[in-house]
This record gives C-alpha cells, structure tokens and sequence, in this order.
C-alpha cells in the first residue's frame, strides 16, 4: 500500500534541502575569510565598493569593481571561473547579490565576507591602527546638550538611509528649538563607527536628558522617530 503521507513528506524535504543549496556560496567570518585568502594561491579577491569607499581603506590585494557601477560583468569577466573569488563590501548587502550574481555567471567557488569590511576591520585591529575622522571625545561632545540629539549613522550609497534623509531634514528645521540631528557618514568615520560596535546602515539614536531613549539599527520610518521625539 502506497503510503502517500511518507510520500509528500519526502517531498518537502527534498524541495527544502534544493532551496538551501541554491545559495551556491559560501558567507564566512572575518577570521575564516582572511585564513582562507591566506591558504589560496593568487587569491581573486573582490571589493564591490564604490571607488570611494576603497580608496579609503581596502583589503590587500583587492580589486575594486563597484557592484552599483555599469561595468561589473565586463570587469569580472576576466577572473578564472574555477577558482575562488572572496568577495566583500561594506557591511555584507551589496557583497551578497554580488556573490549571488556571480553565481549566475558561472563562478564555482565564492566566499563571501559576513559583516563586510567594518567586521574586517574589527577582527584585524592593527590594520585599522590609525584612527581616522570624529574623534571618540568629539562625538561624546555632541551627546551632550538641553535639545533632544539624533544621532544618524550612514554612507551614501546606503538605499535606507537615502529615503531617510529628506524627512531628517525637515525634522531639524521643523524642531529646531527642541531637536538637534547630527548625520555622520560612517565611511568617512570608520574608527568611530567600529569603536562603538556597530556593523549595518542606517543606526539612528536618540538622546533625551542624556540618555539614550531610541535606538534601531535599520530603516527608521518618519512616523516612528517623530514617535520617539
């Protein structure tokens, strides 16, 4: 006797276990990532930044083709399909549909930084020595004040953080009495950003009679910071 529930059953393991391995590569740790790159010969290692980004800091030997740019197949093209490509961005957005995309090109082998080059630079602290942008002691400075401070952490080429960046502005000139709103740029203020902890875009805080009251690490609506103010 057929036994049809063992059969869909099989099924749906089946189906689960093919949607899994679809991702066809893999997304590591910064230390995995860097032991990797150190055990591979004439390692193909990828920075999909835009060029300011990695003008500003980079890992060794990598070769920067902007994901977001109008060239990346033409670039990658030359790049051997058979061998590992390690690939990295900021924070591990853009690096993943790269990877992703690669995989429908044709690549066999992608190892993809998790967290990006900000988790980069905190497994390897002596390659971030000299710190660089708003001080520590600077940024403490700002917390401090009788208005309400929002704190805006992004990076322009950040999609959440561009569609914010309109009503933060008319949030400041609509409560300039009451609010005070600093945007930092994370890109040019890595230090900072690493040294507070913080690895994704947007981070947005709020500080009432100096102390924090808000805090979320993604996509902050209009509605929900004025709630917070």
């Amino acid at each position: 006797m057929i036994n049809f529930k063992s059969i869909i059953v099989t099924a749906i393991i089946t189906l689960s276990i093919s949607c899994t391995n679809s991702q066809n590569f893999k997304s590591v740790d910064a230390s995995v990532f860097k032991a990797t790159i150190i055990k591979t010969d004439d390692a193909q290692i990828l920075d999909v930044r835009t060029p300011g980004e990695y003008a500003n800091g980079k890992i060794a030997d990598a070769k920067n083709v902007d994901w977001n740019g109008d060239s990346f197949d033409t670039q990658v093209a030359n790049l051997d399909k058979l061998k590992p490509v390690f690939v990295y961005c900021l924070s591990g957005g853009r690096s993943k549909k790269a990877a992703n995309h690669l995989v429908e090109l044709g690549f066999k082998n992608i190892i993809e930084l998790d967290g990006g080059y900000m988790a980069w630079g905190k497994a390897n602290p002596k390659n971030n020595a000299v710190w660089s942008g708003m001080t520590r002691e600077d940024y403490n400075k700002i917390l401090i004040s009788d208005k309400t401070v929002v704190i805006d952490f992004y990076a322009e080429w950040c999609g959440p953080c561009k569609k914010m960046g309109p009503y933060l502005d008319k949030i400041s000139k609509e409560m300039a009495d009451n609010v005070i709103i600093h945007r930092i740029d994370a890109d040019k203020n890595k230090s900072l950003f690493n040294a507070l902890g913080y690895e994704g875009l947007p981070v947005i805080i709020v500080i009432q009679n100096g102390k924090q009251s808000f805090f979320k690490n993604e996509f902050v609506s209009e509605e929900e910071l004025r709630k917070a103010l």
